[in-house]
């Protein structure tokens, strides 16, 4: 479900397939240039009578319109093996899924995957949070964690596991040669058993006292930083 008419405005211009759309019998002529948009693109419109939508609807704001699109299905093995990947073990919170996912889209991440017991992607607030930014690069749901660090590392992708303290200053990594950034917990971090299963640790240096970044904050520079390195090696390649 894509609530509001700026998800669904960004799922139209990526191309998704909008499957149907709701529309508040009040909604404006903004809102329903918005829906003809979608019926052209093969949607299915309903108007709903006044205030239905937004009784099931999750976001506290009531919104005009909401979209249905089908749940993407990308297989892990079928990634890019170079460049970033963003893995997610276990992020519980749906408002830091959906600002990993917006800002590895918008650095240009390779794609995100979500190990098991991660948050669901589909949850509406990590949608919301996500600004439509999940329409814009492969999402992989996979399984244990164990198993996609493992097929990771079978394709040569070097896994590097994001901690507080201890790790590789984040900007001596090269992050476009096949690189997994391993992000766990946002109160735990990652599991102790998975410690033989990635190549390194990483760290964004901190001034003193302070314990650490957000884990969607943490994702955002080094995706920043990866986008960093590439533009400076094809600059270099000019």
């Amino acid at each position: 479900m894509a609530e509001g008419p700026k998800l669904l405005d960004e799922a139209l211009r990526a191309g998704a397939a909008v499957e149907a759309v709701y529309l508040d019998a009040t909604a404006g002529a903004d809102h329903r240039e918005l829906a003809a948009r979608a019926a052209a693109a093969g949607a299915t419109v309903h108007e709903l009578q006044p205030g239905v939508l937004d009784r099931v609807c999750d976001a506290v704001a009531a919104q005009p319109v909401a979209a249905v699109l089908p749940m993407r299905h990308v297989p892990l093995d079928s990634l890019n093996a170079d460049g970033l990947t963003v893995v997610a073990v276990g992020v519980q919170d749906p408002g830091n899924a959906g600002a990993i996912i917006r800002s590895a889209a918008a650095s240009g991440t390779g794609a995100v995957v979500f190990c098991a017991g991660a948050v669901d992607i589909y949850n509406p607030k990590t949608v919301r949070a996500s600004a439509g930014a999940m329409f814009l690069l492969p999402l992989v749901v996979a399984g244990e964690a164990e198993d996609v660090l493992d097929r990771l590392g079978g394709r040569g992708v070097s896994r590097m596991a994001a901690v507080a303290r201890g790790g590789r200053d984040y900007d001596r990594i090269e992050w476009n040669a096949g690189t997994a950034l391993v992000l766990g917990s946002e109160s735990r971090g990652l599991p102790a058993g998975l410690s033989g299963l990635v190549d390194g640790q990483v760290t964004i240096p901190m001034r003193a006292g302070v314990e650490s970044l957000n884990v969607a904050m943490a994702a955002t520079v080094i995706c920043f930083e990866a986008a960093r390195q590439r533009r400076r090696s094809i600059l270099g390649a000019v």
